[in-house]
């Protein structure tokens, strides 16, 4: 017999997948993503770059950024575009390996957030950077536990920091943009110390790039990208760097 939990995990795919309607939303999914209006459920919002960031450091050319913001199609869908990321990968990041599954996440209880594992090259694309794009377009800061339609302590706003050097920029980065007022509210990411990756299934992966006419995509996040060409065009790629279906690996 179903229970009130498995109504629950439903209801969230209802509402990714369906609420708003085919319909309602075939113009939007039928639009070229470089003619795409920005109009969603989440504006982007322009922000000053970090005045704290990681010096460049010669030699090294991979580091790894990871960040939660709301369903994970639309945050690997933004990364994914982003000069100097070599992969973005979804998953789940603050809970343990055994809890790490979408039917067991979609619990809220696991302790687990909706994240990307961004790759990315430092000599071209900073982790301050990336931040900034994170605030900026990826998601929206200033929810507590939710983003858009989704709601729940895996949609939190988290960025789990690898070492001291990632904590003292984003901590710095989030001290900046509040006491400039960026946003209309005060920003409630949460940084917290990495404890461990786990990729998402790999009917997850690229999500945004193989169903961009699904209603949840079309509306929440294409407009993402869209406003990350016109907002970062220096740091923007047309062609989205893509996860092996395969085995993804964080």
């Amino acid at each position: 017999m179903p229970t009130r939990h498995d109504d629950r995990v439903r209801a969230r795919r209802l509402v990714r997948r369906c609420l708003l309607g085919a319909a309602l939303l075939a113009p939007l999914a039928a639009a070229a993503l470089w003619t795409l209006p920005a109009v969603s459920g989440e504006e982007a919002v322009q922000i000053p770059a970090p005045l704290v960031d990681e010096p460049a450091q010669k030699g090294v050319t991979s580091e790894t950024a990871v960040l939660a913001g709301g369903c994970f199609w639309g945050v690997q869908g933004v990364f994914q575009h982003v000069k100097g990321v070599t992969q973005a990968v979804s998953g789940y990041a603050g809970g343990s390996k055994a809890t790490a599954d979408y039917e067991t996440v979609s619990s809220g209880r696991t302790g687990h957030a909706e994240s990307v594992e961004v790759t990315f090259d430092p000599s071209v694309v900073s982790y301050g950077k990336i931040l900034q794009i994170y605030f900026s377009v990826a998601h929206n800061p200033t929810e507590l536990n939710r983003q858009g339609p989704d709601y729940g302590t895996q949609y939190r706003s988290a960025i789990f920091v690898k070492n001291a050097e990632q904590r003292r920029v984003a901590d710095a980065y989030i001290a900046q943009l509040d006491q400039a007022h960026a946003f209309k509210k005060p920003i409630v990411t949460k940084v917290s110390d990495f404890n461990g990756f786990y990729p998402a299934e790999p009917y997850h992966q690229n999500y945004a790039t193989i169903h961009p006419d699904n209603p949840y995509i079309a509306f929440n996040d294409l407009p993402k990208i869209a406003h990350l060409k016109t907002m970062f065009p220096a740091a923007y790629r047309t062609d989205p760097v893509l996860v092996s279906l395969g085995r993804p690996q964080g």
